[in-house]
């Protein structure tokens, strides 16, 4: 089995234990090596919302993107090379407000994914 078809399988396996996301689905994957490839994978969240994972992983360097979305962003974290201002860059979180803080996340996609998922299920919970 190859990496990517191993990090796919995590991470749809991980998205179908949470019962926030349903239709979970492999939007891109293309593997340019056995260490260099590109995933998305997105799932429905509650409300009309979605949810979309992006991962280039080069090496040993992962370029990532988690957003949670309806007609336009709402939460999304990245380590795109900007906000340098920022203690954690280059990781940051584009919040509700439009503002940019820094990010806990660290590249380690499960770990990440947890931390994503639970700040999102959190926002739904105050939406009650």
């Amino acid at each position: 089995m190859s990496k990517l078809t191993a990090l796919v399988n995590v991470i749809t396996g991980y998205l179908q234990t949470k019962s926030l996301c349903s239709e979970i689905r492999i939007v891109e994957t293309k593997e340019f090596s056995s260490e260099r490839f590109r995933l998305k994978i997105r799932t429905r969240l509650p409300e009309e919302h979605n949810f979309q994972i992006s991962l280039y992983v080069n090496y040993t360097h992962i370029d990532y993107s988690y957003q949670m979305f309806s007609d336009h962003s709402l939460l999304r974290w990245d380590n795109k090379e900007e906000y340098r201002y920022l203690n954690t860059f280059p990781h940051h979180h584009h919040q509700l407000d439009g503002s940019v803080v820094p990010s806990p996340l660290t590249g380690n996609p499960m770990q990440d994914l947890r931390i994503v998922l639970h700040t999102i299920e959190r926002y739904f919970r105050e939406l009650e």
